[in-house]
C-alpha cells in the first residue's frame, strides 16, 4: 500500500505544488491549511509522514509538533518541517520541537523527493532487525521506540531511535556527523547539515539524563564526532 502523507501550509498554492509532485511519485496525499485541520485529519487517519509548515495563523507548526510529541500515539510519528525560515536558530527550533529533518523554502522537489524517500526507507529498514538491544543500563526497544532506564520508560521519536540504535549497535565506535548522516539519515555523502546531529544528540541526553551520565553513555569525541559507551 502506498504511504499516506499529509502536508500542513496555510499556502493553498505550495499544497498544491506538494500534491502534484508527492503524487507523481505514488504515494497518497493529503492536505490541511491550519494546525486545527490537520489535528482533526490526524486523528482520523494517521499519515506515514506529516509535513509541516513552521509559519500558521491559529498555530504554528513548532506548538503543533510538540503538541503531537506529547501525545504517546503520535512520539514516533515522521515530521519533515517545510520552512521559509533559514537561520539557524529557527531551524534548530524545529529539531529541538521534535522534528525528523527539514527542508526550506523555495524548495525543489528533487531534494523534497530525496528527503522524503529517506524518512520513509528509515521505517523499512527496521523490519526484521533484532526488536530489543541492551547496552549497560539502557535497554531500546524498537517495538515501542521506547528507552528502559533503570525502570524509567522514555520516549524517542522515530529520527531519536535511528540513531541511538545505531550507536548502541557499535559500542565504543566513534562516528562523525557526515557518517552518520550517511548512516542515519540515509543521505548521500557530503550531503546534510550536520546541525541535524547534533541536535538530535542534544535531544537524546536531554531525554537520557537523570537516569544515566547521558554526557557519559553518549560520548562526545573531539574532533571525531560521537559514540556510546556503557562505561568510561
Amino acid at each position: 500500500m502506498a504511504h499516506y502523507i499529509l502536508a500542513v501550509d496555510d499556502e493553498s498554492d505550495v499544497l498544491g505544488t506538494l500534491e502534484r509532485a508527492l503524487k507523481r511519485e505514488g504515494y497518497q496525499f493529503g492536505r490541511a491549511l491550519s494546525a486545527q485541520e490537520a489535528m482533526q485529519k490526524i486523528s482520523a487517519r494517521r499519515p506515514d509522514l506529516l509535513i509541516l509548515d513552521i509559519s500558521m495563523p491559529d498555530m504554528d507548526g513548532l506548538k503543533l509538533c510538540k503538541q503531537l510529541r506529547a501525545d504517546p500515539r503520535y512520539a514516533d510519528l515522521l515530521i519533515l518541517f517545510l520552512t521559509a525560515h533559514v537561520q539557524t536558530e529557527e531551524i534548530i527550533a524545529g529539531l529541538d520541537a521534535g522534528g525528523d529533518d527539514y527542508v526550506t523554502k523555495p524548495f525543489e522537489l528533487t531534494e523534497l523527493n530525496a528527503r522524503v524517500r529517506a524518512l520513509l526507507r528509515r521505517v523499512q529498514h527496521l523490519k526484521g532487525a533484532q526488536s530489543v538491544i541492551e547496552l549497560g543500563d539502557v535497554r531500546l526497544d524498537s517495538t515501542t521506540y521506547q528507552v528502559h532506564i533503570n525502570g524509567k520508560v522514555v520516549q524517542l521519536t522515530a529520527t531519536e531511535h535511528r540513531l541511538l540504535r545505531y550507536l548502541m549497535e557499535h559500542p565504543n565506535q566513534p562516528f562523525s556527523p557526515s557518517h552518520l548522516l550517511e548512516a542515519v539519515w540515509d543521505y548521500p555523502a557530503q550531503t546534510g547539515d550536520p546541525d541535524l546531529v547534533r541536535a538530535h544528540i542534544r535531544n537524546l541526553r536531554a531525554k537520557l539524563g537523570g537516569e544515566a551520565d547521558a554526557s557519559r553513555f553518549i560520548r562526545t569525541i573531539f574532533g571525531v564526532g560521537y559514540m556510546v559507551s556503557p562505561s568510561s
